[in-house]
């Protein structure tokens, strides 16, 4: 049995966390991430666009100092940022360059989401990339970021990039296999987010590498079907997981689009503007 989503897939928005990115030294993934960026230059000749939104640059700085625990002060989590962004994105392009491939570095903030000059620009800077043929690696500003306005892994942000770019499909790689019922069984598909299905979402269990979590992961599936974007949920680990989701092998947690909210023009950004403001108010 196979999934059918309500619309082709032509592009897709692909969240890595930063436990998909670094492993428990704090240094890159290279044979996941490897694979990573094949299965993206398949989905390419396919005429399939995908955008990265990629944590890790934080863990990886880490790595790069020989930490092993989260510093917790902002300038100390900003400069870590800054060495690992680097260390992230030279990782990408290498990697990308032996698929054939070849991608840029775009890092955003709530800013460029809340002005709607900014939002024009950077979907029209993302939609310019994928027509070139060039893999967007997103993350968030975290040199820039203040810890009021952050996204929370990344979660949120891939969600707000599945809305900007409008994606056919958000995929949300983890270290679990999708959203766990109170028998540890996971949901094959979420028609409605209810505040039952919300209590299933946890915390992450490590701290050191990931700030999210799948509570997270939910508000971010929130964001993202409301905007008429299917999520699937499920484990990064997976052979070829890109390539099987797309293909809609029922693997992970399927969850269902919206269709009751049409967006366009202004109505879009200012919907994209309501969750800064509800976040800013909490």
């Amino acid at each position: 049995m196979t999934r059918t989503f309500n619309r082709p897939i032509r592009r897709v928005v692909v969240k890595l966390g930063s436990s998909q990115i670094a492993d428990y030294a704090l240094k890159p993934r290279r044979a996941q991430l490897r694979s990573l960026a094949s299965q993206v230059g398949r989905l390419r000749k396919r005429g399939i666009e995908v955008v990265l939104v990629s944590s890790g640059a934080i863990v990886l700085g880490m790595g790069e100092l020989g930490e092993k625990k989260r510093p917790t002060e902002l300038a100390s989590l900003q400069a870590r940022a800054a060495i690992g962004q680097a260390v992230l994105m030279r990782t990408y392009s290498k990697l990308f360059e032996k698929a054939g491939l070849k991608c840029a570095q775009v890092l955003l903030t709530w800013d460029d989401f809340k002005a709607r000059v900014r939002f024009l620009n950077s979907r029209h800077t993302l939609d310019n990339l994928l027509k070139e043929g060039v893999i967007p690696v997103i993350n968030e500003n975290d040199t820039t970021s203040t810890q009021e306005i952050k996204f929370g892994d990344n979660d949120k942000l891939s969600a707000l990039v599945a809305g900007l770019v409008r994606a056919d499909l958000l995929l949300i790689l983890s270290d679990v296999s999708g959203l766990y019922d109170a028998d540890k069984r996971v949901f094959e598909e979420v028609k409605e987010i209810t505040a039952q299905i919300e209590g299933f979402g946890g915390g992450t269990k490590n701290i050191h590498i990931a700030r999210g979590g799948m509570k997270t992961k939910i508000e971010a599936v929130k964001i993202a079907t409301h905007a008429g974007v299917p999520c699937v949920i499920t484990a990064g680990n997976i052979r070829d997981v890109l390539l099987h989701v797309v293909d809609g092998q029922k693997i992970g947690t399927y969850f269902i689009e919206k269709n009751d909210k049409i967006l366009d023009g202004d109505m879009e950004h200012e919907f994209i503007r309501s969750h800064f403001k509800n976040r800013a108010s909490r």
